[in-house]
């Protein structure tokens, strides 16, 4: 179902943006203050909407406000990336460094702060997440990745923590689930360390159990408050199966890259053997969609077979990333992103789609799969009322 910005209500939208620059204070209360019993359960019957670090093609990446959006907007999940502070504080963040998505250069204090470290085999300089505390963090405003979106809101939302991605989830009018990434564990392991001797995805696992994460998927439980637990490093994902039985995703970057922790190309984990290794700890793997249809020049070749072995080992696949603009549409989808959105969902036949546009995938979706009956007749007014526009149109 489609929410309007009255519907989620635009004053408590304004108050979180106040709380939002509080340190160390969840955005909402935690647990949630919402009854589970007056929520709209998660839809189940198509594929999933995940958005990709929020509607980060409205807003700054992994901010209340594309959170938010996304919500407003329909997203069946909301996707973050984990990583930590110097003081152990896990916070929502892309990149290990903080150059390209916050305002850290205007900030002149830190300007002794950069630091050369190895990050994948490869030798990386800038401001590292891992050299800030949490109150320092908090004193960054975060900025629009990508030049050609909206600069508008750029330094006006704070980096968030962990806890308060989930407060927004759990406090969501509806049930909304959360797909958190452990990201770059080997990494945050080597330069982050906990008083108590546990490691990141310790960390990361008693925040989800913590409140109230937990259930094999599609339980009682998880229906209840859904998550999936996803990574690139599949040591991580081994390990955690071990702590939860929440559904893990592995990710699949370019085939020819190697992983942080186990020193295989992607290549070699999306074989029949490793996905049959696979089956027994995730549920299913998210690859990078052009590692499904290999493009040439723009135009995509045939698909590999990718999907259909994934499924044959009964694993989900959840491709990342889409989105609207025509510097990432194929030429086969002539700059029209619902093209691109049918070809993935009735050719590939994919279980979920990480995008950057939450509003358009759900948009096409309730156009080509409506959820109800009542959106079904919607439907049906709207294109009668657009064929009557037409006629009068010619007409005139």
């Amino acid at each position: 179902m489609s929410m309007s910005m009255s519907s989620f209500g635009f004053l408590p939208f304004l108050i979180l943006l106040i709380i939002g620059s509080c340190v160390g204070r969840p955005l909402y209360p935690l647990p949630s203050t919402v009854s589970d019993g007056d929520k709209q359960p998660l839809q189940t019957s198509r594929p999933y909407n995940l958005a990709h670090r929020g509607s980060n093609g409205e807003f700054p990446e992994e901010t209340t406000a594309a959170y938010m959006r996304a919500i407003e907007e329909g997203a069946d999940f909301i996707e973050s990336d984990i990583l930590a502070s110097k003081d152990g504080v896990l916070i929502c963040h892309h990149d290990v460094i903080l150059d390209d998505t916050t305002d850290i250069a205007k900030h002149k204090e830190f300007a002794d702060r950069k630091r050369n470290y190895v990050v994948q085999g490869v030798n990386t300089t800038g401001w590292f997440v891992v050299d800030f505390t949490l109150e320092e963090l908090k004193t960054l405003g975060a900025t629009q990745r990508y030049s050609f979106r909206d600069q508008q809101y750029n330094g006006k939302f704070p980096i968030i923590t962990f806890e308060e991605y989930i407060s927004i989830a759990l406090n969501a009018n509806r049930i909304v689930g959360i797909y958190p990434e452990i990201k770059n564990p080997v990494f945050i392991n080597q330069r982050v360390k906990w008083a108590d001797g546990k490691k990141f995805e310790d960390k990361f696992m008693e925040t989800l159990e913590k409140y109230g994460y937990r259930g094999s998927y599609r339980s009682k439980e998880w229906l209840k408050q859904p998550a999936f637990v996803q990574s690139f490093a599949p040591s991580a994902l081994v390990y955690v199966s071990n702590l939860t039985d929440l559904p893990t995703i592995l990710l699949i970057d370019d085939v020819t890259i190697l992983t942080e922790d186990t020193n295989q190309t992607y290549y070699e984990l999306t074989s029949d053997s490793y996905l049959d290794f696979l089956s027994n700890y995730v549920l299913g793997i998210g690859p990078w969609k052009d590692t499904i249809v290999f493009p040439t020049n723009n135009y995509l070749d045939a698909a590999t077979d990718l999907v259909a072995r994934a499924h044959a080992h009964g694993l989900q696949v959840h491709p990342y990333t889409f989105r609207n603009e025509n510097s990432f549409l194929h030429f086969d989808f002539h700059q029209d992103p619902f093209n691109e959105y049918d070809y993935w969902i009735n050719k590939i036949g994919v279980d979920g789609l990480f995008t950057d546009f939450t509003g358009s995938l759900h948009t096409y979706q309730e156009w080509a799969s409506p959820l109800s009956s009542q959106n079904k007749d919607g439907t049906s007014k709207l294109v009668k009322k657009i064929a009557s526009l037409i006629a009068s149109f010619k007409r005139g």
